[in-house]
């Protein structure tokens, strides 16, 4: 459950990408729980209608599940039309539709690498450029409209095996900066949330150490623990909300403090 307790989205409507997945799915629920009416998109519509279906028995929320593709022009052309059709207005654009998968860069594909940084830069720019003109509207209405995009910290410290992603998501923080400088005097905020460690996602259940090394890891997060879903969606209703309203082109991060952990710290205590 949220920290926020008040219907602080009511009457907006928010546009989630990735919207069937793990944490982007957890990021549209809350919205929902939060007064919004929701739009989810992914490439599968049968996975999207599920995953409406489970947050309207959640929430209560309008809920639109839209399939599309956001390396695709047309398809993401066709998911606003339809968000504005149903609701009216898109408030908040949240972009999280993301690849991966570990792989070296000397085993690394082509077609891969580019696979990823179609479907997390080039699928960015498609739904972000397709929504400036209700965004626009929106922040003219209400004074202020927020994109949020859903970056990482691999690129902090150039994390092996994760070459294609690393490129990615620098390329989606510069890209968060200047949405932020561009469209800041038409009252459009743009900002980023890098997720660390998230344990309770499908990612992480597939990738991540098991037992003793699981345990290792942990002891290289400040807070020693992973991360929860529910926590980098409270970031992203943070971003969405008017608590936010002077905060734009941020990179916030949520890792527990886990990118910036020095092992020379160890266990601190007052003994």
């Amino acid at each position: 459950m949220s920290v926020f307790k008040d219907d602080i989205l009511k009457g907006k409507t928010a546009l989630v990408t990735g919207g069937g997945g793990d944490i982007c799915g957890e990021i549209a629920e809350i919205y929902a729980l939060h007064g919004a009416n929701v739009v989810i998109t992914s490439r599968s519509q049968e996975r999207l209608d599920a995953a409406a279906e489970a947050m309207r028995e959640k929430t209560g929320g309008n809920i639109l599940a839209v399939a599309g593709d956001v390396r695709n022009e047309e398809e993401v052309e066709a998911v606003v039309a339809k968000a504005i059709e149903e609701f009216g207005s898109i408030d908040t654009l949240l972009n999280g539709a993301a690849g991966n998968f570990p792989a070296p860069i000397a085993a690394m594909s082509p077609k891969g690498f580019k696979t990823v940084m179609e479907i997390d830069v080039q699928g960015t720019f498609n739904m972000t450029k397709a929504c400036f003109p209700h965004l626009h509207a929106a922040a003219e209405k209400h004074g202020d409209a927020s994109i949020i995009n859903i970056s990482a910290t691999l690129h902090y410290t150039g994390t092996p095996f994760q070459a294609h992603v690393c490129a990615a998501k620098a390329a989606i923080d510069a890209f968060t900066r200047v949405t932020a400088n561009e469209w800041g005097p038409l009252g459009i905020r743009a900002n980023a949330v890098a997720p660390g460690p998230i344990g309770d996602t499908e990612g992480m259940r597939r990738l991540a150490p098991k037992g003793a090394a699981a345990d290792a890891m942990m002891k290289n997060i400040p807070l020693r623990r992973f991360g929860e879903k529910r926590e980098i969606a409270d970031a992203c209703l943070f971003l969405a909300s008017a608590a936010s309203s002077y905060t734009t082109g941020a990179i916030l991060v949520v890792d527990g403090g886990a990118w910036m952990y020095s092992p020379s710290i160890g266990d601190f205590t007052l003994d």
